[in-house]
């Protein structure tokens, strides 16, 4: 695996990711019970934008630089506010990945494992968060993680609410979506009451057709797609606009999402972007 995030920390598609994944956190702290989360593919946790490698891409000025640039009203502003917390704590160039927002998100009670393959990654990650007694960190594949992890327990006792977080680098490319779709089925099996947040990119249309077919048959009671396009899907760059696939939402989290994918298009788009939200299969309930 070569993959490094630095070279894309705080792009467009990490301001999608992670403002719905804070969203999902005030979701989830709203109830007094302990929750959980999982990380399966979590970095290094924490990324600097004055770096080589984020300076060679410069992702991060269409993302997270463009987003704190512009005025983007309150139903950003709990992402702004994260961002900010880690700079103040961290430094002006720092930009926190998804583990660190969990670790900033949830509460003392709550409890967090972040898995990460790469060694010299999984290091960084335990430099940066390791501290936190909340948090386990955990060097090892992300997918066979949640077949060992899941149920959640502490002290004995199983937790019964909490998240999945699975956002994988896709060296495969669409290989990556076969066992995508079998650690999200043993997932909702092995915990069905959890929130399952799956990212993925937005290369070429006609190739997430046959994934997300299949993903309307997962055994969630529902399944929700976010997607945010910066660019026309026509558009000769490498990733005009990426997905999330959130299996098991909360109650109204559509609407939450009516309120953000605009918000993010507004602050992150060029001319014909776009931004979608659909239900693959909605609880009747």
């Amino acid at each position: 695996m070569n993959y490094r995030h630095a070279f894309h920390a705080g792009n467009h598609a990490d301001v999608l990711k992670h403002t719905v994944l804070l969203a999902l956190c005030e979701a989830l702290v709203a109830k007094p019970a302990a929750c959980f989360a999982l990380d399966t593919h979590a970095g290094r946790g924490l990324y600097q934008l004055d770096d080589e490698r984020a300076r060679r891409t410069g992702e991060a000025g269409d993302g997270v630089q463009a987003l704190l640039g512009r005025s983007s009203g309150p139903v950003l502003a709990p992402y702004r506010a994260a961002v900010e917390a880690c700079r103040v704590q961290h430094g002006a160039g720092t930009y926190p990945g998804s583990p660190w927002l969990l670790a900033h998100a949830l509460r003392e009670q709550d409890r967090i494992a972040c898995c990460e393959l790469q060694p010299e990654e999984a290091a960084a990650l335990k430099q940066n968060l390791g501290g936190d007694p909340r948090v386990g960190v955990h060097q090892r594949d992300g997918y066979a993680a949640i077949d060992a992890l899941l149920p959640p327990k502490a002290g004995g006792t199983r937790i019964g609410r909490g998240l999945v977080l699975i956002d994988p680098p896709y060296e495969a490319q669409r290989a990556e979506f076969e066992p995508i779709l079998a650690a999200l089925r043993s997932g909702l099996l092995r915990w069905p009451q959890g929130m399952f947040l799956l990212w993925y990119p937005v290369k070429q249309r006609a190739t997430l057709q046959p994934f997300l077919r299949r993903a309307a048959h997962l055994p969630a009671k529902s399944v929700l797609i976010a997607e945010l396009m910066v660019r026309p899907e026509e558009s000769a760059l490498r990733m005009n606009g990426s997905g999330l696939l959130l299996c098991n939402p909360p109650w109204r989290f559509d609407q939450v999402l009516q309120r953000l994918l605009p918000a993010l298009q507004a602050a992150l788009a060029h001319d014909g972007g776009a931004h979608r939200l659909q239900w693959l299969r909605q609880d009747a309930s």
